[in-house]
């Protein structure tokens, strides 16, 4: 793996459950060991450090005495509430023990935090406000005692790319159970090769990836690479490593450590674009045609109704949603000027018609340029 280099000043570092998981399903011996190497990158490099951190419903399911993840939701918000208070023990523990004077600062969000763009504004605030004190970690967790988007279907590899694109972070670092991503699954090829550095992401890239099979876990490779795509697209580095190797963080960042760099972009997104691409929630989905596809992707353009196929979803005005070509696949995401009902009154007709449509002529395009961020 390529030398990080020494110019790394704020690291975020998730914490998957596959490492705070074993007989248990929450085993806390691996924690010890990481936040020793992190209490020590702090020491030696006085740089700013967040995590991300697996392992709330894991903590709940010891307490609770429960050997399977509850499918109920009641019980799995439940066994996050008792979860949370016990995982940060641990780290409030382990940081006073390795870190001298260090504390652990405890930050739960949901969705609707950075669904919000004042409440997203405030969650840059109080991370730099934390970081500001020199002597606090934040651990941070989606909120998974009420957050019930973020148990159906949510993931902490994409929280920490949002959350680190969001304090300008200079890497992200996804500690796993796995070395990094590999030409094909190492558990059933023994031949399978380490791809130490992604350039860019590709079709190719993504079909490397699978899900995960642990019981206490939510996605796997998968997840990893849609979180790789927000961080990178936000001019982040990531690293994807195996957290049970010894010193892994600072071996990656003297260039020695074993694991998976994936390249930031060139042009990283502004922070309102990253926004309207990544820390808004999408509540539709408008497919477009081939000019209207390359209008936007080769020109730089507004979506006008003209180039609209098809619509998925109801939601109104200034609401976030997919644009996808024509096989399906997600181009762009952007904020509409008109709720859906209105689209699919005027999807593919000429601008100059939607006032005789519509009896009102607000805007010409669907999804304005100012407004819509190429994927």
């Amino acid at each position: 793996m390529n030398t990080i280099g020494t110019d790394v000043k704020t690291l975020v570092v998730k914490i998957g459950t596959t490492l705070l998981s074993g007989e248990r399903p929450f085993d806390g011996v691996l924690l010890e060991h990481i936040v020793k190497d992190l209490a020590q990158l702090k020491r030696e490099r006085d740089i700013n450090i967040l995590i991300v951190s697996s392992g709330a419903i894991g903590c709940g399911m010891n307490a609770l005495g429960l050997t399977t993840r509850p499918k109920a939701l009641p019980l799995k918000q439940a066994a996050a509430a008792v979860g949370q208070a016990t995982l940060m023990h641990y780290y409030e523990t382990l940081f006073r023990h390795y870190g001298e004077e260090l504390k652990a600062a405890q930050v739960l969000l949901t969705a609707a935090d950075l669904d919000n763009r004042q409440s997203y504004l405030n969650v840059r605030n109080t991370i730099h406000a934390l970081f500001e004190l020199k002597k606090v970690i934040p651990i941070l967790n989606e909120n998974d005692s009420i957050a019930t988007e973020e148990i159906k279907f949510g993931d902490n590899d994409t929280l920490a790319a949002k959350i680190s694109a969001k304090i300008d972070a200079d890497l992200l670092i996804i500690l796993s159970d796995v070395d990094g991503l590999f030409d094909s699954n190492p558990a059933k090829n023994p031949n399978a090769r380490l791809i130490e550095r992604v350039d860019k992401l590709t079709d190719e890239i993504d079909s490397l990836a699978g899900d995960t099979t642990v019981e206490t876990s939510i996605g796997g490779m998968k997840t990893k690479l849609a979180a790789v795509r927000i961080a990178c697209a936000a001019g982040l580095p990531v690293v994807i490593a195996n957290g049970r190797r010894p010193n892994i963080l600072r071996d990656i960042l003297s260039g020695k450590g074993r694991g998976t760099m994936f390249c930031a972009h060139e042009a990283a997104l502004c922070h309102r674009k990253r926004w309207i691409a990544f820390g808004r929630k999408t509540t539709g989905v408008l497919k477009v045609d081939e000019g209207a596809q390359k209008a936007l992707l080769a020109h730089g353009k507004s979506l006008l109704p003209a180039g609209v196929v098809s619509i998925e979803g109801e939601f109104g005005v200034g609401a976030a949603v997919r644009v996808v070509d024509s096989a399906g696949r997600e181009i762009a995401r952007g904020l509409v000027n008109y709720s859906s009902a209105d689209i699919a009154r005027i999807k593919g007709v000429k601008s100059k018609q939607i006032q005789a449509i519509l009896g009102r002529n607000d805007f010409d395009e669907v999804i304005h340029r100012n407004n819509l961020v190429v994927l």
